[in-house]
Protein backbone atom coordinates (compact mmCIF):
# COMPACT_ATOMS: atom_id res chain seq x y z
CA UNK A 1 0.00 0.00 0.00
CA UNK A 2 1.83 3.33 -1.17
CA UNK A 3 0.20 6.85 -0.19
CA UNK A 4 -2.15 6.81 -3.18
CA UNK A 5 -3.60 3.32 -2.13
CA UNK A 6 -4.34 4.46 1.35
CA UNK A 7 -6.91 6.93 0.06
CA UNK A 8 -7.56 9.07 3.08
CA UNK A 9 -8.45 12.80 1.82
CA UNK A 10 -9.36 14.88 4.25
CA UNK A 11 -10.94 17.32 1.50
CA UNK A 12 -13.56 15.06 0.94
CA UNK A 13 -13.56 13.63 4.22
CA UNK A 14 -15.97 14.76 7.12
CA UNK A 15 -14.40 17.89 8.74
CA UNK A 16 -13.15 17.57 12.38
CA UNK A 17 -13.23 20.83 14.22
CA UNK A 18 -10.67 21.91 12.28
CA UNK A 19 -11.46 24.56 9.80
CA UNK A 20 -7.85 25.69 8.73
CA UNK A 21 -6.05 24.41 5.66
CA UNK A 22 -4.64 20.95 5.58
CA UNK A 23 -1.11 20.36 3.60
CA UNK A 24 -2.67 17.95 1.71
CA UNK A 25 -5.18 20.46 0.46
CA UNK A 26 -2.28 23.31 -0.05
CA UNK A 27 -3.03 24.07 -3.68
CA UNK A 28 -6.05 23.10 -6.74
CA UNK A 29 -3.27 20.44 -7.97
CA UNK A 30 -3.39 19.04 -4.61
CA UNK A 31 -7.05 18.85 -4.71
CA UNK A 32 -7.28 17.24 -7.87
CA UNK A 33 -4.90 14.52 -6.76
CA UNK A 34 -6.88 14.06 -3.68
CA UNK A 35 -10.19 13.69 -5.65
CA UNK A 36 -8.81 11.15 -8.09
CA UNK A 37 -7.33 9.35 -5.16
CA UNK A 38 -10.48 9.20 -3.39
CA UNK A 39 -12.59 7.86 -6.22
CA UNK A 40 -9.71 5.00 -7.08
CA UNK A 41 -10.13 3.77 -3.05
CA UNK A 42 -14.04 4.35 -1.93
CA UNK A 43 -13.43 0.99 -0.28
CA UNK A 44 -10.32 1.78 2.06
CA UNK A 45 -10.03 3.15 5.39
CA UNK A 46 -12.15 5.98 6.49
CA UNK A 47 -10.05 7.10 9.37
CA UNK A 48 -12.62 9.97 9.96
CA UNK A 49 -14.35 6.81 12.11
CA UNK A 50 -10.82 4.76 12.80
CA UNK A 51 -9.51 5.26 16.01
CA UNK A 52 -5.91 4.23 17.94
CA UNK A 53 -7.54 0.52 19.47
CA UNK A 54 -8.33 -0.84 15.34
CA UNK A 55 -4.74 -0.40 14.74
CA UNK A 56 -1.88 -2.48 15.28
CA UNK A 57 -1.87 -4.93 17.49
CA UNK A 58 -6.03 -5.04 16.44
CA UNK A 59 -6.51 -8.32 14.87
CA UNK A 60 -7.38 -6.16 11.72
CA UNK A 61 -5.67 -3.49 11.89
CA UNK A 62 -2.65 -4.26 9.50
CA UNK A 63 -4.11 -1.69 6.20
CA UNK A 64 -5.80 0.79 8.81
CA UNK A 65 -1.87 0.38 10.60
CA UNK A 66 -0.04 1.18 7.31
CA UNK A 67 -2.41 3.84 5.92
CA UNK A 68 -2.05 6.01 9.37
CA UNK A 69 1.66 6.16 9.08
CA UNK A 70 1.71 6.52 5.02
CA UNK A 71 -0.67 9.93 6.41
CA UNK A 72 2.13 10.93 8.98
CA UNK A 73 5.02 10.18 6.85
CA UNK A 74 2.94 12.55 4.12
CA UNK A 75 2.75 15.32 6.93
CA UNK A 76 6.29 15.34 8.14
CA UNK A 77 7.48 15.07 4.11
CA UNK A 78 5.43 18.72 3.47
CA UNK A 79 7.10 20.02 6.59
CA UNK A 80 10.39 19.08 5.51
CA UNK A 81 9.96 20.62 2.64
CA UNK A 82 8.90 23.71 3.96
CA UNK A 83 11.47 23.97 6.52
CA UNK A 84 13.96 24.20 3.76
CA UNK A 85 12.12 26.41 1.67
CA UNK A 86 13.40 29.83 2.67
CA UNK A 87 10.55 31.12 1.24
CA UNK A 88 8.56 29.78 3.98
CA UNK A 89 8.16 31.55 7.56
CA UNK A 90 10.25 30.42 10.01
CA UNK A 91 7.12 30.26 12.28
CA UNK A 92 4.14 31.54 13.31
CA UNK A 93 3.75 33.09 16.13
CA UNK A 94 1.00 33.10 19.00
CA UNK A 95 1.31 33.71 22.73
CA UNK A 96 1.11 30.88 25.26
CA UNK A 97 -2.33 32.31 26.42
CA UNK A 98 -3.80 32.13 22.33
CA UNK A 99 -2.31 28.29 22.27
CA UNK A 100 -4.09 27.28 25.77
CA UNK A 101 -7.29 28.91 24.78
CA UNK A 102 -7.10 27.09 21.12
CA UNK A 103 -6.56 27.77 17.84
CA UNK A 104 -9.12 27.57 14.68
CA UNK A 105 -10.05 23.77 16.49
CA UNK A 106 -6.41 23.07 17.36
CA UNK A 107 -7.50 22.19 21.09
CA UNK A 108 -4.73 21.15 23.57
CA UNK A 109 -6.88 19.94 26.06
CA UNK A 110 -7.24 16.25 26.66
CA UNK A 111 -10.50 14.28 26.52
CA UNK A 112 -11.84 11.22 28.32
CA UNK A 113 -12.94 9.88 25.14
CA UNK A 114 -10.68 8.98 22.18
CA UNK A 115 -10.78 11.06 19.13
CA UNK A 116 -10.45 9.52 16.01
CA UNK A 117 -7.45 9.00 13.43
CA UNK A 118 -8.10 11.63 11.04
CA UNK A 119 -8.44 14.09 14.39
CA UNK A 120 -5.26 12.74 15.43
CA UNK A 121 -3.33 14.08 11.70
CA UNK A 122 -4.71 17.33 11.99
CA UNK A 123 -3.58 17.77 15.65
CA UNK A 124 0.06 16.52 13.99
CA UNK A 125 -0.37 18.94 11.17
CA UNK A 126 -1.06 21.78 13.53
CA UNK A 127 1.73 20.62 16.13
CA UNK A 128 3.88 21.63 13.40
CA UNK A 129 2.44 24.32 12.12
CA UNK A 130 2.89 26.27 15.38
CA UNK A 131 6.15 25.13 16.48
CA UNK A 132 9.63 26.63 15.03
CA UNK A 133 11.45 25.01 12.05
CA UNK A 134 14.88 24.71 13.72
CA UNK A 135 16.27 23.55 10.19
CA UNK A 136 15.25 26.71 8.22
CA UNK A 137 18.11 28.38 6.80
CA UNK A 138 17.96 31.52 8.19
CA UNK A 139 17.51 29.70 11.97
CA UNK A 140 20.54 31.20 13.63
CA UNK A 141 18.87 31.13 17.34
CA UNK A 142 20.12 28.19 19.31
CA UNK A 143 23.73 26.43 19.35
CA UNK A 144 22.09 23.43 17.98
CA UNK A 145 20.04 23.89 14.52
CA UNK A 146 19.24 22.28 11.24
CA UNK A 147 17.87 19.01 10.24
CA UNK A 148 19.86 16.00 9.17
CA UNK A 149 17.90 13.61 6.97
CA UNK A 150 20.05 11.10 7.75
CA UNK A 151 19.52 12.13 11.52
CA UNK A 152 15.55 11.89 11.48
CA UNK A 153 15.71 8.55 10.04
CA UNK A 154 18.08 7.50 12.64
CA UNK A 155 15.72 8.95 15.17
CA UNK A 156 12.72 7.17 13.03
CA UNK A 157 14.15 3.97 13.83
CA UNK A 158 15.54 4.74 17.38
CA UNK A 159 11.70 5.23 18.10
CA UNK A 160 10.39 2.04 16.46
CA UNK A 161 12.60 0.04 18.22
CA UNK A 162 11.57 2.09 21.43
CA UNK A 163 14.13 -0.03 23.71
CA UNK A 164 16.21 1.32 27.00
CA UNK A 165 19.74 1.38 26.83
CA UNK A 166 20.81 -0.20 30.51
CA UNK A 167 21.73 -3.63 29.07
CA UNK A 168 22.70 -5.73 26.01
CA UNK A 169 20.42 -7.62 26.81
CA UNK A 170 17.45 -5.81 25.16
CA UNK A 171 19.75 -3.63 23.37
CA UNK A 172 22.52 -5.45 21.63
CA UNK A 173 22.86 -3.95 18.83
CA UNK A 174 22.64 -0.39 20.09
CA UNK A 175 24.50 -0.80 23.04
CA UNK A 176 27.73 -1.99 20.62
CA UNK A 177 27.48 0.59 18.36
CA UNK A 178 27.62 2.80 21.72
CA UNK A 179 30.68 0.95 22.78
CA UNK A 180 32.03 1.58 19.34
CA UNK A 181 31.31 5.48 18.82
CA UNK A 182 32.85 6.58 22.57
CA UNK A 183 35.47 5.11 21.61
CA UNK A 184 35.87 6.65 18.42
CA UNK A 185 35.22 9.68 20.03
CA UNK A 186 37.94 8.94 22.64
CA UNK A 187 40.57 8.44 19.96
CA UNK A 188 39.93 11.60 18.59
CA UNK A 189 40.35 13.32 22.25
CA UNK A 190 43.48 11.98 22.43
CA UNK A 191 43.01 9.08 24.49
CA UNK A 192 43.60 6.65 22.19
CA UNK A 193 46.87 4.90 24.00
CA UNK A 194 44.41 4.48 27.19
CA UNK A 195 41.36 2.40 27.88
CA UNK A 196 39.41 5.64 28.11
CA UNK A 197 35.14 4.99 28.80
CA UNK A 198 32.21 7.05 28.82
CA UNK A 199 28.55 6.70 28.29
CA UNK A 200 26.16 8.93 26.57
CA UNK A 201 23.56 11.24 28.77
CA UNK A 202 20.21 13.58 28.17
CA UNK A 203 22.56 16.91 27.13
CA UNK A 204 25.58 18.75 27.84
CA UNK A 205 24.34 20.20 31.24
CA UNK A 206 23.97 16.03 32.61
CA UNK A 207 27.38 15.33 30.95
CA UNK A 208 28.89 18.41 32.65
CA UNK A 209 27.47 17.06 36.20
CA UNK A 210 28.11 13.63 35.64
CA UNK A 211 32.28 14.57 34.70
CA UNK A 212 31.89 16.23 38.16
CA UNK A 213 29.99 13.41 39.71
CA UNK A 214 33.08 11.31 38.84
CA UNK A 215 35.90 14.01 39.61
CA UNK A 216 34.65 14.57 43.45
CA UNK A 217 34.15 10.36 43.71
CA UNK A 218 37.99 9.90 42.44
CA UNK A 219 39.10 12.42 45.51
CA UNK A 220 36.59 10.96 47.84
CA UNK A 221 35.40 7.65 46.98
CA UNK A 222 33.17 7.56 50.62
CA UNK A 223 31.01 10.36 49.52
CA UNK A 224 29.02 7.52 47.75
CA UNK A 225 28.30 5.60 51.19
CA UNK A 226 28.98 8.59 53.80
CA UNK A 227 27.26 11.70 51.80
CA UNK A 228 28.43 15.49 51.75
CA UNK A 229 28.94 15.05 55.68
CA UNK A 230 32.35 13.42 55.15
CA UNK A 231 34.18 15.83 53.31
CA UNK A 232 35.87 18.90 53.76
CA UNK A 233 34.79 22.42 52.01
CA UNK A 234 35.63 21.24 48.51
CA UNK A 235 35.15 24.14 45.70
CA UNK A 236 35.01 23.97 42.10
CA UNK A 237 36.36 25.90 39.96
CA UNK A 238 35.16 27.44 35.86
CA UNK A 239 35.23 30.48 34.02
CA UNK A 240 33.22 33.28 34.19
CA UNK A 241 31.91 32.52 30.86
CA UNK A 242 31.39 28.78 31.45
CA UNK A 243 28.20 27.41 31.02
CA UNK A 244 25.37 27.77 34.07
CA UNK A 245 25.42 24.04 33.95
CA UNK A 246 28.20 23.88 36.13
CA UNK A 247 27.16 25.73 38.76
CA UNK A 248 23.36 24.03 38.50
CA UNK A 249 25.47 20.97 39.06
CA UNK A 250 27.16 22.00 42.01
CA UNK A 251 23.46 22.90 43.77
CA UNK A 252 22.46 19.04 42.94
CA UNK A 253 25.61 17.77 44.18
CA UNK A 254 25.47 19.29 47.35
CA UNK A 255 28.63 20.97 46.68
CA UNK A 256 26.35 24.60 46.94
CA UNK A 257 27.00 27.59 43.83
CA UNK A 258 28.94 29.31 46.78
CA UNK A 259 31.81 26.93 46.51
CA UNK A 260 31.53 27.55 42.55
CA UNK A 261 34.69 29.92 42.00
CA UNK A 262 34.31 31.68 38.56
CA UNK A 263 37.37 32.50 37.44
CA UNK A 264 38.60 36.03 35.15
CA UNK A 265 38.31 36.00 31.85
CA UNK A 266 40.47 37.90 29.27
CA UNK A 267 39.01 40.58 26.75
CA UNK A 268 37.77 37.61 24.27
CA UNK A 269 36.19 35.08 27.03
CA UNK A 270 39.27 32.96 28.04
CA UNK A 271 40.23 31.64 31.17
CA UNK A 272 43.10 33.78 32.46
CA UNK A 273 45.58 30.68 33.97
CA UNK A 274 47.24 33.69 36.34
CA UNK A 275 43.76 34.32 37.89
CA UNK A 276 42.46 30.46 37.94
CA UNK A 277 46.20 30.25 39.92
CA UNK A 278 45.26 32.73 42.20
CA UNK A 279 41.93 31.59 43.14
CA UNK A 280 43.28 28.26 44.09
CA UNK A 281 45.73 29.73 46.42
CA UNK A 282 42.85 32.06 48.46
CA UNK A 283 40.93 29.41 48.95
CA UNK A 284 43.81 27.04 50.60
CA UNK A 285 44.33 30.00 52.66
CA UNK A 286 40.70 29.95 53.68
CA UNK A 287 41.13 26.24 54.67
CA UNK A 288 39.01 25.02 51.85
CA UNK A 289 39.38 22.67 49.70
CA UNK A 290 40.48 22.80 45.63
CA UNK A 291 39.37 19.39 44.10
CA UNK A 292 37.94 20.21 40.09
CA UNK A 293 38.76 22.72 37.71
CA UNK A 294 36.31 23.10 34.51
CA UNK A 295 37.24 24.54 31.66
CA UNK A 296 35.18 25.11 28.01
CA UNK A 297 35.72 24.97 24.63
CA UNK A 298 33.21 26.87 23.12
CA UNK A 299 31.72 29.19 25.46
CA UNK A 300 28.36 29.73 24.57
CA UNK A 301 28.18 33.45 23.76
CA UNK A 302 31.60 33.75 22.72
CA UNK A 303 32.72 30.80 21.53
CA UNK A 304 35.85 31.09 23.42
CA UNK A 305 38.46 28.41 24.08
CA UNK A 306 40.15 28.54 27.75
CA UNK A 307 43.78 27.57 27.37
CA UNK A 308 44.09 24.28 28.00
CA UNK A 309 47.36 23.08 28.37
CA UNK A 310 48.29 26.39 30.83
CA UNK A 311 45.19 24.78 32.70
CA UNK A 312 45.93 21.67 32.95
CA UNK A 313 49.77 22.22 33.94
CA UNK A 314 47.53 24.13 36.99
CA UNK A 315 45.89 21.24 37.60
CA UNK A 316 48.66 19.23 37.82
CA UNK A 317 50.59 21.43 39.91
CA UNK A 318 47.51 21.33 42.24
CA UNK A 319 46.68 17.65 41.35
CA UNK A 320 43.11 18.74 40.74
CA UNK A 321 40.60 17.13 38.22
CA UNK A 322 40.10 19.11 34.81
CA UNK A 323 36.69 18.40 33.19
CA UNK A 324 36.49 20.88 29.48
CA UNK A 325 32.63 21.33 28.83
CA UNK A 326 33.48 20.78 24.63
CA UNK A 327 29.91 20.26 24.06
CA UNK A 328 29.82 23.34 21.37
CA UNK A 329 33.57 23.43 20.20
CA UNK A 330 33.80 19.22 20.79
CA UNK A 331 32.93 19.24 16.86
CA UNK A 332 36.19 21.29 16.09
CA UNK A 333 38.45 18.13 16.93
CA UNK A 334 36.84 16.78 13.44
CA UNK A 335 38.52 19.84 11.63
CA UNK A 336 42.37 19.19 10.96
CA UNK A 337 42.00 23.42 10.22
CA UNK A 338 41.04 24.24 13.31
CA UNK A 339 41.26 21.27 16.21
CA UNK A 340 44.62 23.51 17.59
CA UNK A 341 41.86 25.48 19.22
CA UNK A 342 41.51 22.32 21.45
CA UNK A 343 44.44 21.92 21.94
CA UNK A 344 45.42 20.00 25.17
CA UNK A 345 41.89 18.60 25.87
CA UNK A 346 43.90 15.14 26.03
CA UNK A 347 45.25 16.32 28.73
CA UNK A 348 41.70 16.36 30.51
CA UNK A 349 40.22 13.86 32.88
CA UNK A 350 36.89 14.34 31.66
CA UNK A 351 35.35 15.61 28.55
CA UNK A 352 31.55 16.84 27.62
CA UNK A 353 30.64 16.43 24.16
CA UNK A 354 27.41 17.27 22.18
CA UNK A 355 27.43 15.94 18.72
CA UNK A 356 23.61 17.69 18.31
CA UNK A 357 25.38 21.16 18.62
CA UNK A 358 27.88 21.37 15.68
CA UNK A 359 27.80 17.93 14.06
CA UNK A 360 24.22 18.70 13.57
CA UNK A 361 23.15 14.97 15.15
CA UNK A 362 19.08 15.59 15.89
CA UNK A 363 18.50 16.70 19.62
CA UNK A 364 19.54 14.99 21.80
CA UNK A 365 23.03 13.52 21.84
CA UNK A 366 25.59 14.14 24.47
CA UNK A 367 28.73 11.88 25.72
CA UNK A 368 30.61 12.30 28.75
CA UNK A 369 34.08 11.02 28.32
CA UNK A 370 36.42 9.50 31.37
CA UNK A 371 40.13 9.02 31.04
CA UNK A 372 40.48 6.58 33.32
CA UNK A 373 37.85 3.19 32.22
CA UNK A 374 36.47 2.22 35.30
CA UNK A 375 35.41 5.13 37.24
CA UNK A 376 32.00 5.88 35.78
CA UNK A 377 31.02 2.57 37.01
CA UNK A 378 32.48 2.49 40.72
CA UNK A 379 30.83 6.08 41.30
CA UNK A 380 27.47 5.32 40.22
CA UNK A 381 26.42 1.37 39.95
CA UNK A 382 24.27 0.15 41.90
CA UNK A 383 24.06 -3.36 40.64
CA UNK A 384 20.38 -4.20 40.88
CA UNK A 385 19.89 -8.00 40.51
CA UNK A 386 17.14 -7.60 38.65
CA UNK A 387 18.63 -5.73 35.82
CA UNK A 388 22.58 -6.47 36.32
CA UNK A 389 22.64 -10.04 36.76
CA UNK A 390 26.82 -11.07 36.47
CA UNK A 391 25.57 -14.45 35.76
CA UNK A 392 23.78 -13.89 31.99
CA UNK A 393 25.22 -16.10 28.84
CA UNK A 394 27.03 -12.89 27.14
CA UNK A 395 29.88 -10.51 27.95
CA UNK A 396 28.30 -8.70 31.07
CA UNK A 397 30.91 -5.55 29.82
CA UNK A 398 28.02 -4.49 27.61
CA UNK A 399 25.72 -4.03 30.36
CA UNK A 400 26.65 -0.51 30.45
CA UNK A 401 23.51 0.86 32.21
CA UNK A 402 25.22 1.28 36.01
CA UNK A 403 27.29 3.45 34.40
CA UNK A 404 24.86 6.17 34.14
CA UNK A 405 23.21 8.10 36.78
CA UNK A 406 19.76 7.05 35.52
CA UNK A 407 18.15 3.58 34.98
CA UNK A 408 16.05 4.57 31.91
CA UNK A 409 18.14 5.59 28.95
CA UNK A 410 17.28 6.98 25.54
CA UNK A 411 18.86 5.68 22.73
CA UNK A 412 21.19 8.60 21.49
CA UNK A 413 24.19 6.65 19.33
CA UNK A 414 22.31 5.02 16.35
CA UNK A 415 21.26 8.58 14.57
CA UNK A 416 24.98 9.59 15.26
CA UNK A 417 26.37 6.07 14.34
CA UNK A 418 24.11 6.51 10.78
CA UNK A 419 25.35 10.15 10.05
CA UNK A 420 28.87 9.31 10.35
CA UNK A 421 28.11 6.22 7.57
CA UNK A 422 26.65 8.43 5.59
CA UNK A 423 28.93 11.50 5.78
CA UNK A 424 32.31 9.86 7.42
CA UNK A 425 34.36 11.95 9.38
CA UNK A 426 36.05 14.02 6.42
CA UNK A 427 32.13 14.65 5.97
CA UNK A 428 31.14 16.26 9.03
CA UNK A 429 34.92 17.83 8.65
CA UNK A 430 33.99 19.69 5.77
CA UNK A 431 30.40 20.70 6.98
CA UNK A 432 32.13 22.29 10.16
CA UNK A 433 34.80 23.97 7.78
CA UNK A 434 31.95 25.74 6.08
CA UNK A 435 30.28 27.18 9.44
CA UNK A 436 34.13 28.71 10.03
CA UNK A 437 33.90 30.31 6.66
CA UNK A 438 30.79 31.35 7.44
CA UNK A 439 31.18 33.26 10.34
CA UNK A 440 34.29 34.71 9.01
CA UNK A 441 32.24 36.47 5.98
CA UNK A 442 29.82 37.67 8.22
CA UNK A 443 32.65 39.54 10.57
CA UNK A 444 34.23 40.74 6.83
CA UNK A 445 30.57 42.19 6.05
CA UNK A 446 29.85 43.39 9.49
CA UNK A 447 33.91 45.01 9.55
CA UNK A 448 32.17 47.34 6.40
CA UNK A 449 29.18 48.38 7.28
CA UNK A 450 28.73 51.70 9.68
CA UNK A 451 25.55 50.64 11.67
CA UNK A 452 27.12 47.59 12.70
CA UNK A 453 29.64 47.11 15.28
CA UNK A 454 31.35 44.24 16.58
CA UNK A 455 31.85 42.66 19.98
CA UNK A 456 35.36 42.00 18.95
CA UNK A 457 37.00 43.71 16.32
CA UNK A 458 39.29 40.92 15.72
CA UNK A 459 38.40 37.63 13.41
CA UNK A 460 35.78 34.93 14.90
CA UNK A 461 37.77 32.43 17.08
CA UNK A 462 34.77 29.83 16.58
CA UNK A 463 31.17 29.89 14.19
CA UNK A 464 30.30 32.29 16.80
CA UNK A 465 29.64 36.50 16.09
CA UNK A 466 29.20 39.37 18.41
CA UNK A 467 27.85 42.27 17.10
CA UNK A 468 25.36 45.48 17.96
CA UNK A 469 23.13 47.13 15.29
CA UNK A 470 22.74 50.88 15.66
CA UNK A 471 19.90 52.60 14.32
CA UNK A 472 20.38 56.07 12.67
CA UNK A 473 19.28 57.96 15.60
CA UNK A 474 21.82 56.37 18.02
CA UNK A 475 24.50 57.74 16.02
CA UNK A 476 23.82 61.47 16.79
CA UNK A 477 24.33 60.66 20.75
CA UNK A 478 27.64 60.21 22.04
CA UNK A 479 29.14 57.16 23.29
CA UNK A 480 28.11 57.09 27.40
CA UNK A 481 25.63 55.70 29.16
CA UNK A 482 22.51 57.27 27.59
CA UNK A 483 23.27 55.98 24.65
CA UNK A 484 23.90 52.65 26.17
CA UNK A 485 20.47 52.72 27.73
CA UNK A 486 19.08 52.69 24.26
CA UNK A 487 20.72 50.84 22.32
CA UNK A 488 20.57 48.07 25.31
CA UNK A 489 16.56 48.13 23.80
CA UNK A 490 17.11 47.77 20.37
CA UNK A 491 18.16 43.74 20.39
CA UNK A 492 14.81 42.93 22.22
CA UNK A 493 12.89 45.10 20.08
CA UNK A 494 14.46 43.64 16.38
CA UNK A 495 14.10 39.92 17.69
CA UNK A 496 10.29 40.85 18.84
CA UNK A 497 8.94 41.70 15.19
CA UNK A 498 11.56 38.89 13.89
CA UNK A 499 9.47 36.58 15.69
CA UNK A 500 6.24 38.07 15.32
CA UNK A 501 6.95 38.44 11.23
CA UNK A 502 8.52 34.68 11.48
CA UNK A 503 11.51 36.08 8.91
CA UNK A 504 14.43 35.12 10.74
CA UNK A 505 15.70 34.03 14.47
CA UNK A 506 18.63 35.11 16.12
CA UNK A 507 19.99 35.17 20.39
CA UNK A 508 20.82 38.38 21.86
CA UNK A 509 22.19 39.39 25.43
CA UNK A 510 24.01 41.65 27.45
CA UNK A 511 27.04 39.86 29.14
CA UNK A 512 29.25 41.74 31.94
CA UNK A 513 29.07 45.82 31.31
CA UNK A 514 28.21 45.08 27.56
CA UNK A 515 24.01 46.12 26.67
CA UNK A 516 22.28 43.59 24.48
CA UNK A 517 24.05 42.48 21.32
CA UNK A 518 23.23 39.64 19.01
CA UNK A 519 24.94 36.32 18.80
CA UNK A 520 25.16 34.77 15.46
CA UNK A 521 26.16 31.20 15.52
CA UNK A 522 26.82 28.83 12.70
CA UNK A 523 25.50 24.67 12.86
CA UNK A 524 23.07 25.02 10.22
CA UNK A 525 23.95 22.65 7.02
CA UNK A 526 21.12 24.75 5.14
CA UNK A 527 22.57 28.39 5.77
CA UNK A 528 24.20 30.00 3.04
CA UNK A 529 25.81 33.54 2.57
CA UNK A 530 22.66 34.91 1.09
CA UNK A 531 20.87 33.26 4.43
CA UNK A 532 23.74 35.83 6.17
CA UNK A 533 22.74 38.71 3.80
CA UNK A 534 19.12 38.16 4.47
CA UNK A 535 19.09 38.56 8.06
CA UNK A 536 21.30 41.61 8.44
CA UNK A 537 18.94 43.02 5.36
CA UNK A 538 16.16 41.96 7.76
CA UNK A 539 18.15 43.52 10.65
CA UNK A 540 18.10 47.00 9.13
CA UNK A 541 14.46 46.74 7.95
CA UNK A 542 12.99 46.27 11.23
CA UNK A 543 15.75 47.98 13.20
CA UNK A 544 16.17 51.50 10.85
CA UNK A 545 13.38 53.75 12.95
CA UNK A 546 13.77 52.62 16.47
Amino acid sequence: MDFKECGYSLANRKPMRKKSVHPFQSTDKDMKKDAHTEDLTTNLPNLSNAYASDLLPSKDGKDLTKCFLLQVVNILLHYIEKTFDVKSKILDFHHPHQLLEGLDGFDLELSDHPEPLEQLLVDCTDTLKYGVKTGHPRYFNQLSSGLDVIGLAGEWLTATANTNMFTYEIAPVFTVMETVLLKKMCDIIGWGEIEADGIFSPGGSISNLCGILVARYKKYPEIKTKGMTSLPCIILFVSEQGHYSVKKAAAILGIGTDHVIEVKCDERGRMIPAELEKNILQAKRKGQTPFCVAATAGSTVFGAFDPLHDIADICQVHRLWMHVDAAWGGGLLLSRNHSYKLSGIERADSVTWNPHKLMGVPLQCSAVLVREKGLLAACNQMRAGYLFQPDKLYDVDFDTGDKAIQCGRHVDSFKLWLMWKAKGTYGFEAQIDRYMELAKYLYKVLKKKDNFKLVFDAEPEFTNVCFWYFPPRLKHIPKGFERDQELHKIAPKIKAQMIEEGTALISYQPCGDRVNFFRMVFSNPATRQADVDYLLDEIQRLGKDL
